[in-house]
């Protein structure tokens, strides 16, 4: 499941955050890659784990724990810490998959890689391509978003980044273990979830088909889940 989440940074807060780590110091972004990605990607990243990588990631972890979208479609168990990368000047992301696990450097934290999530930080017509390509199974869906907004879709997919031609691409990037491993379950209960939303704004949270409804949510997510 492919979804956009919009507005999880506001205005003020990308420009807080890019005020942050634009200033820092940037390395090459192979820092972090694996050995497929490395032949393929060409950008610049923070440093994982530099102040400021962790500040603005505390920032990134604090926005998406106030987007209940984000749950919705995530049901996240653990986040890893945010990354982030720059993309000019003809930088690319050739096409590759995600790692299956991530470690965190100097430490025992580790995660199965379900999801993962760019956050956009840059204005899109700021800069020319840079678009995050996504091959799905009904063919590429292509994203490029306002900035302060997000996509989320499965790690497991082939994806890549276009050339960025003119400006400078500036995202977040991470990576999530879901509480559902299963992509199916999870679209299902994720379009279960907003149905029920619907359905009690319209007739309240004390209707007897919303409570229902509510009720196999809840049952198919105890089924489901891994916690």
């Amino acid at each position: 499941m492919l979804i956009a989440i919009p507005d999880v940074l506001d205005g003020e807060g990308v420009a807080r955050l890019r005020g942050l780590i634009d200033g820092a110091e940037w390395v090459d972004g192979n820092a972090t890659s694996g050995p497929q990605s490395a032949l393929a990607k060409r950008n610049a990243q923070l440093p994982e784990g530099s102040p400021a990588a962790r500040e603005a990631g505390g920032m990134v972890l604090d926005a998406l724990a106030r987007s209940p979208l984000f749950i919705a479609a995530a049901l996240p168990l653990k986040v890893f810490p945010p990354l982030f990368n720059r993309y000019a000047g003809g930088d690319a992301f050739g096409l590759h998959v995600d790692n299956a696990i991530r470690i965190q450097r100097g430490s025992d934290f580790r995660i199965r890689s379900d999801l993962s999530a760019t956050l956009f930080l840059s204005d899109p017509d700021s800069y020319d391509g840079g678009e995050l390509v996504i091959e799905e199974q009904f063919g590429e869906q292509r994203v490029k978003l306002p900035a302060g907004h997000m996509v989320v879709y499965p790690a497991s997919s082939l994806h890549r980044v276009t050339p960025v031609t003119r400006g400078t691409r500036v995202a977040s990037f991470f990576w999530i273990q879901s509480m559902v491993r299963d992509d199916g379950a999870r679209r299902i209960l994720f379009e279960l979830d907003q149905s029920v939303q619907d359905i009690a704004g319209r007739d309240g949270q004390d209707d007897p088909t919303t409570i229902r409804l509510t009720g196999v949510y809840h049952n198919l997510l105890r089924r489901w889940a891994e916690a």
